[in-house]
């Protein structure tokens, strides 16, 4: 017997701005100039500049919070409230006197690679076999020695065993370094690593660019593109636009062009201390002021006022408040990521006080992404995101703001410490074994104890392998 019912059920779906700011938030400063860039060039009703009536307003104007409005009325474009997004944390200045900073060294392509792998590394034996790709590396960029002979490499080298999976697990993170296809091992490999982390105006023409790479390589390197519309179900416009994506990659990411200059690291943050107080700062150097149009608006002034009745009227008034919400909706997206930023480095200098002040890494307190998240009152996924692949320049020198997350031991005193700590004194242990003899795991465990830190033997081969330090037996064959 049919019949009908109602069910009540709730879900979360995200809106498009929330989607936006999402993936800003994710974005390194390095990375913010070419997204903006795009969003220009996709954008006529987003402008770069600011007015100049809004430039003794800038101080005073209200963070605007809310990315899910409702649709606004034609009045509200013609006011002038989003003329630009920069924020009292912003550090850059054209104007900024540049004495105190040092002149930067220009690092090799090989320097560049090892600069950025605390971004992506988590532990010390991840980092030892990161650097022995790197150092495998062509000049091309490409890895074309095979893993076998990289595990190989390891164990007669250095005496460091692994294994096939292992390594290939570290590839996929070097292969997330910049430039984008570094550590491919073919032309296929390198072409997709690229696409995957390319932003394009045209998402459905990217969407398409990835499969011709990932499924259908032989056919686009045989020029089949009859073969590859009907496999693809597209039309000749769309195919020719999503060759185009891909002639424009860089097949040679290592570049191997001689006086080729690695780009500079940029860090996301500043934090300098001054009269023992510390300073934080979003570096916004890669961060254009944006408005919406002006033009744009009164565009939508002048149609307004014909007869809305008209199929071209009102088309043309959908079309430009179209524009002008996605123009809107971006710049409040910039605005809702520079504040976020900078309120999770605030949170982070707070809890890692004593290191920003000193640089000493046993200041370096326990701290999980959890604790930020509960302290500005945001999702934990909202931290991650802001933590992944960003970094902070100090008075110390430059760190990715993974390193401050550590999980921590309590001493038997009562203190908490980081784990960091705890596995540097695990390795200033090891450092003076005496020649004759290498301490086991159970001897290393009963050390710690006696310098106060409670750590089960297990526990000890885990900080022990992250370190990249072998067992006792190949310790001893290396003495």
């Amino acid at each position: 017997m049919q019949g009908l019912s109602i069910n009540l059920s709730q879900q979360q779906r995200l809106s498009p701005q929330q989607i936006q700011l999402i993936k800003l938030l994710q974005i390194p400063t390095a990375e913010l100039a070419a997204r903006i860039e795009a969003e220009l060039e996709e954008n006529p009703a987003l402008e770069e500049g600011i007015s100049e009536e809004r430039l003794e307003e800038m101080e005073d104007r209200e963070t605007v919070d809310d990315l899910a409005n409702d649709e606004m009325a034609i009045d509200d474009y013609l006011q002038d409230d989003y003329a630009g997004y920069k924020m009292a944390g912003d550090s850059y200045d054209p104007n900024e006197e540049m004495r105190e900073r040092p002149m930067p060294t220009v690092p090799s392509a090989e320097e560049f690679l090892l600069m950025q792998i605390g971004f992506v590394i988590t532990n010390e034996r991840e980092r030892i076999i990161a650097e022995q790709l790197i150092g495998s590396l062509e000049d091309d960029g490409y890895l074309r020695r095979n893993i076998e002979s990289i595990v190989n490499d390891l164990a007669f080298t250095v005496g460091f065993e692994t294994d096939y999976q292992e390594v290939e697990r570290v590839l996929l993170q070097v292969q997330q370094l910049d430039p984008a296809g570094i550590g491919a091992r073919d032309l296929q490999e390198c072409l997709s690593i690229q696409l995957h982390r390319k932003h394009f105006a045209d998402e459905h023409a990217l969407q398409v660019a990835i499969r011709l790479i990932d499924q259908y390589f032989d056919e686009f390197s045989k020029k089949h593109y009859s073969q590859l519309q009907q496999k693809l179900g597209v039309d000749e416009a769309l195919l020719k636009q999503a060759i185009n994506i891909i002639t424009h990659l860089n097949p040679k990411p290592g570049g191997s062009e001689a006086g080729e200059v690695a780009p500079f690291l940029q860090p996301d943050f500043i934090v300098s201390q001054s009269d023992g107080k510390l300073d934080i700062k979003l570096n916004g150097k890669n961060a254009p002021e944006l408005r919406v149009s002006k033009s744009f608006q009164e565009m939508l002034q002048t149609y307004s006022k014909g007869d809305k009745q008209q199929k071209e009227v009102k088309e043309a008034v959908t079309f430009i408040k179209h524009k002008l919400d996605s123009a809107s909706w971006f710049i409040q997206a910039i605005q809702q990521r520079q504040g976020t930023l900078l309120k999770t480095m605030e949170s982070i200098v707070g809890q890692q006080y004593d290191f920003f002040l000193t640089g000493d890494e046993s200041k370096l307190k326990p701290m999980r992404m959890k604790e930020i998240a509960e302290v500005i009152e945001m999702d934990i996924s909202t931290v991650s995101r802001v933590v992944s692949a960003k970094s902070v320049q100090t008075d110390f020198g430059m760190y990715p703001l993974k390193y401050f997350f550590s999980e921590g031991i309590t001493h038997e005193s009562g203190e908490d410490f980081s784990t960091r700590e705890v596995k540097n004194i695990l390795r200033d242990l090891i450092a003076g074994e005496s020649a004759g003899h290498a301490y086991s795991d159970e001897e290393l465990e009963g050390l710690l104890a006696e310098k106060g830190f409670v750590v089960k033997r297990r526990t000890v081969a885990k900080y022990r392998e992250q370190l990249g330090i072998p067992v006792a037996r190949l310790r001893r064959k290396m003495e």
